[in-house]
């Protein structure tokens, strides 16, 4: 019963991190002292890396014994020995960031709908999400955020970023960004009311493709309706003789939506394995029916992690699809949230996943069959040259299907 809840919980979050709830014996009594002990235990025994980064973890388990007094004590000895691991993945979440995460998947997030990581020390823009704030200012992946209102980003963490960026609907935040080799440009965008709708079949404006093409745009798993969604945009192009499946900038999600959405395409076959801290490898298959067997194009960036890189890893490498654009994040590892006592959790990365042969794409991507760029120069012209060669290619498979 256990690993059937874990596998059901399981999920990409903000940065793509898996997701799976735990249990807390609340009969414990809370003190300031508890909340770090059980953090500490819990990287203990869940932790993918038994080295812990190469040190030993016993010194931290009663380091910060005489000056813990208050939860916010707790806090900071938590953040700073979680820091020690050197992952940023794995992460302490105080009670009002675990409910502001909590809202953003149920779709309650006001801000300027930016998703965000850090990668070697830079603060960077994963994806813009569709139609909002950050889209219309024209914010694109791999953009570096500088400042915040003025204060320097060096050194930032994700969570202390989104912070500084969030805030009441109408309020205005200022970010200094770097784009390339680009002159750093200074935005400032009013924050706004997100809704996180995942599913698009608009293609941009000014790009056509054949009438019998289909064109679906993911722009993210988060959302606990992402699969109905999608499923609802395939019924729609059920007549259509090829589907374009659009994952640029998509920074990931649910780890069963990205599931469920390769069992309509996948018969039988794996979609995806993971492997935790003791080697035990688990493999999630699809089931024995598909819902759509028509010729399919996936287009990626380097915007496109986790969730993304699973459903695109498993269409490749079971040839179900041709993967079309530049070079995917590379962002392979699991995460678990963890609940803690009065409100706070932990992200813990306790496992890798790997793609259906057996890559592990961590720091490394999912490489395109067929890579196309997208140039400032094809944004100001508002071409795509990424859809349009999707579109050549399905015409073509297409064509030889009904030769034969």
């Amino acid at each position: 019963m256990k690993k059937i809840l874990k596998k059901l919980f399981l999920f990409f979050a903000v940065f793509g991190l898996f997701y799976c709830t735990t249990s807390f014996n609340r009969v414990l009594a809370q003190t300031p002292q508890t909340l770090y002990d059980r953090a500490w235990n819990l990287i203990n025994t869940k932790y993918v890396d038994q080295t812990n980064n190469h040190q030993d973890w016993k010194r931290w388990r009663h380091k910060y014994d005489s000056v813990i007094q208050t939860d916010e004590d707790a806090y900071v000895a938590i953040e700073t020995m979680v820091s020690s691991l050197n992952d940023v993945y794995t992460r302490f979440l105080s009670p009002k960031e675990y409910s502001e995460e909590t809202d953003s998947i149920q779709g309650k997030l006001s801000g300027i709908g930016v998703q965000i990581g850090v990668r070697d020390g830079k603060l960077l823009i994963i994806a813009p999400l569709e139609d909002t704030p950050g889209e219309r200012a024209n914010l694109k992946a791999e953009d570096e955020i500088l400042e915040i209102d003025g204060q320097s980003t060096k050194g930032i963490t994700v969570d202390a970023a989104a912070d500084k960026i969030r805030g009441k609907e109408g309020t205005q935040v200022k970010l200094l960004v770097k784009r390339g080799n680009e002159p750093a440009k200074l935005y400032t965008i009013t924050r706004e009311n997100i809704e996180l709708k995942s599913v698009s079949t608009k293609l941009p404006e000014n790009v056509k493709i054949a009438p019998n093409i289909g064109y679906i745009r993911l722009s993210s798993f988060i959302s606990k309706n992402a699969t109905d969604e999608f499923k609802k945009a395939l019924d729609d192009n059920k007549d259509k003789d090829g589907i374009i499946i659009d994952l640029r900038s998509n920074p990931g999600g649910l780890l069963t939506n990205a599931i469920y959405i390769a069992d309509f395409f996948l018969d039988s076959k794996v979609i995806v394995s993971t492997v935790d801290r003791d080697g035990y490898k688990e493999t999630q298959r699809s089931l024995k029916s598909t819902i759509n067997d028509k010729p399919l194009a996936v287009l990626i960036n380097g915007g496109s992690a986790s969730a993304s890189e699973i459903l695109s890893g498993a269409l490749k490498d079971n040839k179900r699809a041709i993967i079309i654009g530049k070079k995917s994040f590379g962002k392979g590892l699991v995460q678990e949230i963890n609940r803690m006592p009065d409100g706070a959790a932990m992200h813990i990365t306790i496992q890798k996943y790997l793609t259906p042969s057996g890559t592990d794409i961590n720091k490394k991507g999912i490489e395109p069959d067929i890579v196309v760029d997208y140039t400032k120069e094809d944004v100001d012209k508002k071409i795509d040259p990424q859809i349009s060669k999707a579109n050549e290619v399905l015409l073509e498979n297409i064509s030889k299907i009904s030769k034969n």
